[in-house]
């Protein structure tokens, strides 16, 4: 055969048995974009932090970042002795201590949100909902808001329900007066046992849509996970993942609820943690039923509050900073924070992870972009973890811009590409 001459290819099959096949699975193709559509590609705050209805005011996010800020001053006032207290390696002592701070001082609170259910103790439900939407307005028009706000409503169950509809409609209905609904707004969805109660749910967000001209699917919601038969249906059915079909796309979270979770299950309290083995099922659970359908997973909190001593403050700080790092490595990339004092050592724990693991992941994924191969040797669904790994660790200030770009010689663009890749494309070995 001369040279630039292609050897004739060989088939059997003709074209018609392709589009056979293609149109007998016409409907799963359809499915699998409705169903699993992937990550949003948009930020995923660390942590939520919740606040009391009748507590919440203008300076709360302020007042968070201040109380953190003055809780290191006093029990941790330099980087030598905050990294003795959590471990930290040397190397990562400074970066990490400066961070934090730097961090609390410009966004303390990454999401917030104001309490209606659990935590409520107010009088006036309707004037707490009504002022929590005029706050969370002015909060985003003045520049001061944390990037996700919102209000836990009370669940769909009988003895509660009528409250619970009064009071996000007082909330949005606020907002609406005041402006309309801000981008960064988070609805969330406490004690659901039954997928209908989502289904409840949807049709509720629906008619405040209709009513208000607003675009269909416009309000979103995280579904909170604090109930046995949330995981576990009566015919043996996961019914989390019933849960985020019965959605119909409006799901953006299921939150685990470590307290009332292990009490359902009749775990005795010294013994209820989010590294419980019922905690870690259930997570499991949960992440595997929201695996693809852009539906994130968030862990859940811990009790035990850094005050008092500085023994006690470091011992709880230890405890919240060997939790949080467990989630991360758990890819539970989101948790919830109860007291200002848990805030340093969330970001210390989430800076910490990304800042460790940068310059290797830096490395693989330069070398995949690159084809330079290398000893390991990566596929299109490796590329899409570690860009991912980076752009989370840009999103919350544990790196900057710069020493990415310097070390995997990408941009963000070129990042969110590799993290975001065709479905079709993980299915390849090798760079594409």
């Amino acid at each position: 055969m001369g040279q630039g001459q292609q050897e004739k290819v060989a088939t059997s099959l003709a074209g018609a048995v392709s589009e056979e096949i293609s149109a007998s699975l016409a409907p799963v193709d359809a499915e699998l974009e409705r169903r699993y559509p992937g990550d949003p590609g948009t930020r995923q705050p660390v942590h939520t932090v919740y606040v009391p209805g009748e507590v919440f005011a203008a300076d709360t996010i302020r007042s968070w970042g201040d109380q953190a800020l003055t809780a290191l001053d006093e029990h941790a006032p330099d980087a030598a002795s905050f990294a003795a207290v959590l471990g930290l390696a040397d190397e990562l002592a400074e970066p990490v201590y400066t961070r934090v701070r730097a961090k609390l001082e410009r966004e303390p609170v990454e999401d917030l949100r104001v309490d209606f259910e659990d935590g409520y103790k107010g009088a006036d439900e309707d004037q707490d909902a009504a002022r929590a939407a005029r706050l969370i307005a002015e909060a985003y028009e003045s520049g001061t808001a944390a990037p996700y706000m919102g209000i836990r409503m009370k669940c769909m169950e009988a003895a509660v329900r009528d409250r619970g509809i009064r009071t996000l409609d007082v909330f949005l209905s606020g907002l609406m007066e005041a402006g309309g609904l801000p981008d960064g707004l988070v609805l969330t969805l406490p004690k659901v046992t039954y997928a209908e109660q989502v289904s409840a749910f949807v049709l509720l967000l629906e008619a405040f849509e209709k009513i208000h001209g607003l675009e269909p699917g416009r309000l979103g919601f995280e579904i909170q996970i604090e109930t046995s038969q949330s995981i576990l249906a009566t015919d043996g059915t996961a019914t989390v993942a019933r849960m985020i079909q019965a959605a119909e796309g409006r799901a953006t979270g299921l939150h685990y609820g470590t307290f009332d979770y292990s009490a359902c299950l009749g775990v005795s309290a010294a013994y209820q943690a989010s590294d419980h083995p019922a905690a870690d099922h259930a997570k499991a659970i949960m992440q595997v039923a929201a695996a693809g359908t852009g539906v994130r997973v968030s862990d859940g909190s811990t009790n035990v509050l850094p005050v008092g001593t500085t023994e006690k403050v470091h011992d709880a700080w230890r405890l919240h900073y060997g939790l949080t790092r467990r989630a991360l490595a758990r890819a539970y990339y989101q948790g919830w924070d109860m007291h200002p004092g848990h805030i340093p050592t969330r970001y210390a724990a989430v800076f910490a992870f990304y800042r460790e693991g940068f310059e290797q992941a830096a490395a693989r994924l330069a070398r995949y972009a690159n084809r330079t191969g290398g000893d390991v040797m990566d596929e299109p669904a490796t590329a899409k973890a570690l860009s991912g790994y980076l752009l989370r660790g840009l999103d919350c200030g544990a790196l900057d811009t710069a020493e990415v770009a310097r070390l995997t010689g990408l941009t963000r663009a070129d990042l969110e590409g590799f993290a975001a890749p065709r479905r079709g494309d993980l299915t390849i070995s090798g760079p594409q």
